[in-house]
């Protein structure tokens, strides 16, 4: 019995000692790393980010900013994140006198030689979303300096919030969109010489909205699909995925088979719902797809990363903000903006509370399998 007792003894001891490192080193889950680009700013409100990659470990990020959104003294700021981390104090890059600016967004055109392709910056400047008109800057030395204020031609836009589709061969797919009254659609845009000419696609919208009575649309309330995000599926395959009037409230996509020559009625997601606000998406270099939302049928919180493996079905592994601040009673985080970095990691900037932007990391080894 002894020798029993002590062989169970020493065997019970020998199982915790081998427990106790494994308990030790167990890894919690990863988490959005988050910083504001700016604590202090020569306007109170921001809105509307936009992101690129310039350079390994170097960012340009874009937003309107001003006394509110819609305000007449609200222009177009950057700032620069340098490869050691530091973000630059904001500068202003277009400003229209006494109408609002709009919805920044950055691109590349398609690379040359090894080297990146031009750098556009696209904008909206008008009293508001139903009477605004494009305007774009270029650089081609990765945003150190920029060409002059171009205002593009009535009727076409340009991306309309978030980043464009660039094909292998240079051709730009844009997502855009119209805000009429009590109605709104969304577009493509499709230009082969690097945005001298574009072709106009649509209006692409849900089946139930091509013809709808009155009572359908309602009153006082606009209905209807904005803001795309185009994304590539494969092959020919691209799709938009995009943000949903409040009577609809959950994310719509619309899908093209030719390389965005032509598109499928919109179609709503299940289990993606949608508050009204902007999302962004994008597919990682090994072909799953991650979805940047917020997952609330109303409101602007929480944040949300999701995963998906087929752009179909989706699975929340991250909240990127849902903290509510000492003095805030009604929470935003909005309107955000999402790549895949050259380190392979997820990149982001979004709305915070319309007082700041902010810039968040996380790591693609913690993005689910």
């Amino acid at each position: 019995m002894r020798l029993q007792s002590s062989i169970l003894h020493t065997a019970a001891a020998l199982l915790l000692t081998l427990s106790v490192p494994f308990a030790l080193h167990a890894q919690p889950a990863a988490e959005v790393t988050k910083t504001d680009i700016y604590t202090e700013a020569p306007f109170p409100s921001a809105h509307a980010s936009t992101l690129v990659e310039v350079g390994k470990g170097e960012f340009l990020s874009a937003w309107f900013g001003g006394t509110k959104e819609g305000a007449p003294d609200v222009a177009i700021w950057m700032s620069r994140r340098s490869s050691a981390g530091t973000w630059s104090v904001p500068i202003e890059m277009a400003r229209e006198a006494n109408i609002p600016c709009w919805n920044p967004v950055l691109f590349h055109a398609q690379s040359k030689n090894g080297k990146p392709g031009r750098l556009w910056l696209y904008f909206k400047y008008g009293p508001n979303p139903s009477e605004w008109t494009a305007a774009r800057r270029y650089s081609d030395d990765e945003g150190k300096t920029w060409s002059a204020v171009e205002h593009m031609p009535a009727g076409v836009y340009g991306p309309i919030r978030a980043k464009p589709y660039v094909a292998p061969d240079g051709t730009i797919i844009s997502g855009t969109s119209v805000e009429s009254y009590h109605s709104w659609s969304a577009w493509v845009e499709r230009s082969t010489d690097n945005g001298d000419t574009w072709t106009r696609i649509g209006p692409i919208t849900l089946p139930e909205l091509k013809h709808a009575t009155s009572p359908a649309i309602g009153t006082g309330k606009s209905i209807g699909i904005i803001q795309p995000t185009v994304v590539f599926m494969g092959g020919k395959h691209l799709r938009l995925y995009m943000r949903s009037s409040a009577q609809i409230a959950k994310i719509c996509v619309s899908d093209s088979m030719d390389g965005g020559r032509t598109w499928t009625d919109a179609r709503t997601l299940e289990g993606l719902p949608n508050p009204n606000s902007g999302i962004d998406i994008v597919r990682l270099k090994d072909g799953r797809f991650v979805l940047l939302y917020n997952n609330t049928p109303t409101g602007r919180a929480p944040l949300n990363l999701a995963v998906s493996k087929d752009g179909e079905h989706f699975t929340n592994f991250a909240t990127v903000e849902n903290d509510t601040p000492q003095g805030i009673d009604r929470l935003e985080y909005s309107y955000p903006a999402l790549i895949q970095g050259s380190d392979g990691d997820l990149h982001m900037t979004y709305t915070w509370m319309r007082k700041r932007i902010r810039y968040g990391t996380f790591p693609l080894a913690s993005v689910p399998k």
